[in-house]
């Protein structure tokens, strides 16, 4: 990774550490190392780098939630706002616990779309109701009930020889946001 004009450059062995992250993050340094043929301690000085600049947000776990006996309804959720206001929906979904991912989308109109969770119907219409519909700005919303999911998993990088770049300002919005929470 460099840094030139306040910008990041990932370069491939960067994309390669992060894509056998996103495989199994915990492998060790040294099984990555061994995997891209540099040393052990290459990889750990450039994973510590990315997570100081925040281009690795955090570590997660993927849950079977159905193999765990939770009954879950999972709904993708529609809502189309009026164009001043869409940021300001966008933002307070992002708060709620039951709102797993928030998109926004222009086509015919501004939507922001949103994948939601809920313990049952009932609670999912509630959420809906008491919680989404009043927002300023909310002028419909479409939902569609999840009834089979073939396949849920993170976006891997593709790593093709451009570099990704993410400027150092916007680095900062977000690494000033992390220390106004903690």
């Amino acid at each position: 990774m460099k840094i030139k004009n306040n910008i990041f450059s990932l370069d491939s062995t960067d994309l390669n550490i992060l894509e056998a992250l996103q495989e199994d993050a915990r492998q060790t340094y040294t099984t990555i190392g061994k995997h891209l043929g540099i040393a052990h301690s290459t990889v750990y000085d450039r994973i510590r780098r990315m997570e100081h600049y925040g281009i690795i947000k955090k570590y997660t776990t993927l849950i079977d939630t159905e193999k765990i006996g939770a009954k879950n309804i999972m709904a993708i959720m529609a809502v189309i706002t009026d164009p001043k206001e869409s940021e300001k929906v966008a933002e307070k979904l992002c708060k709620s616990p039951q709102v797993l991912e928030v998109y926004t989308s222009l086509s015919e109109e501004l939507q922001i779309m949103a994948k939601v969770v809920a313990e049952s119907q009932e609670s999912l219409h509630e959420f809906i109701a008491q919680t989404v519909a009043p927002l300023p700005g909310v002028l419909r919303i479409r939902t569609s009930i999840v009834t089979k999911k073939f396949k849920e998993t993170q976006p891997l990088i593709i790593n093709e020889p451009k570099k990704l770049t993410l400027t150092k300002e916007k680095h900062n919005k977000k690494a000033n946001k992390h220390e106004r929470r903690g």
